[in-house]
């Protein structure tokens, strides 16, 4: 599979096989990984995806490059990491239904997803626009900016509703996740009935996430294979300075001192 060439800000790029190795290997924190899950971590699912957007794979996954693998045979975080590892993803998920011991949904965490190529750019128009020139998934720093703006303003209006709301760099853009306990037990109509009511406030959600039709969501703290950055929760305080291309938090330690142009957005 030929990578697609997505435009992207300056200092990111796709990271390769040996980059995402180094990384899982010597960085990946499971201490946090497992405070994020917090008492969700026992019947948690993950996935990967190994290369469907980079067309980076290792040799032996060509055919389930683009297919998203689930992981819900282990033993604990080790275990789910050497699996990891097994797979060299360009990125990877968590499912955020709750389930129960008999794999019976208890809930679903409440979350959503805003990224910069729903936004319309001066510059590169809109959706439509961008997948007309096969730069679906491509963004720039107005974009990003943009969108880091409207995540902020989302996450205001969610504040009037929900108390527990946590916001989280994805590596393209943001999403946001709600720890309410009535938010977990939120039916699938009222999950699609806010995302309705969201958009028509012009909102860029990705109503397919909030309604919980896609119930996978980014890591937080794994990498984002297509820009090089780490999945990083943010407090929500800080959104309006946060600049991925050169906050440490970020950074893997392969970006780290190395000759890219890490100026602030």
């Amino acid at each position: 599979m030929k990578a697609k060439k997505y435009y992207l800000p300056r200092g990111m790029y796709y990271s390769t096989l040996q980059e995402r190795e180094s990384f899982y290997r010597e960085e990946f924190n499971l201490e946090l990984v497992e405070e994020w899950l917090s008492d969700r971590m026992k019947n948690v699912v993950f996935a990967v995806v190994i290369g469907r957007h980079t067309g980076i794979y290792p040799e032996k996954y060509r055919d389930e490059s683009s297919t998203t693998i689930l992981i819900d045979e282990y033993r604990d975080l080790e275990d789910v990491r050497d699996q990891i590892l097994e797979f060299l993803p360009e990125s990877v998920y968590y499912d955020r239904n709750l389930y129960g011991e008999k794999g019976e949904v208890l809930g679903q965490e409440l979350a959503f997803d805003l990224d910069p190529e729903n936004i319309t750019c001066p510059i590169h128009g809109t959706l439509e626009d961008k997948m007309k020139r096969h730069q679906g998934l491509g963004f720039c720093e107005l974009e990003f900016r943009m969108v880091r703006d409207e995540t902020l303003s989302l996450h205001e209006e969610l504040k009037e509703n929900f108390t527990s709301v946590r916001v989280v760099y994805s590596g393209r853009g943001f999403h946001i996740h709600v720890f309410d306990e009535e938010a977990f037990t939120m039916s699938r109509k009222e999950r699609k009935e806010l995302a309705k009511e969201l958009k028509a406030k012009g909102f860029p959600i990705d109503e397919w996430v909030t309604s919980g039709d896609m119930r996978l969501i980014r890591l937080p703290y794994s990498l984002h294979g297509m820009v090089s950055r780490i999945v990083t929760p943010l407090d929500v305080k800080e959104l309006f300075r946060f600049d991925p291309v050169k906050d440490e938090r970020c950074l893997p330690k392969f970006l780290k001192g190395s000759k890219l142009d890490r100026d602030a957005f």
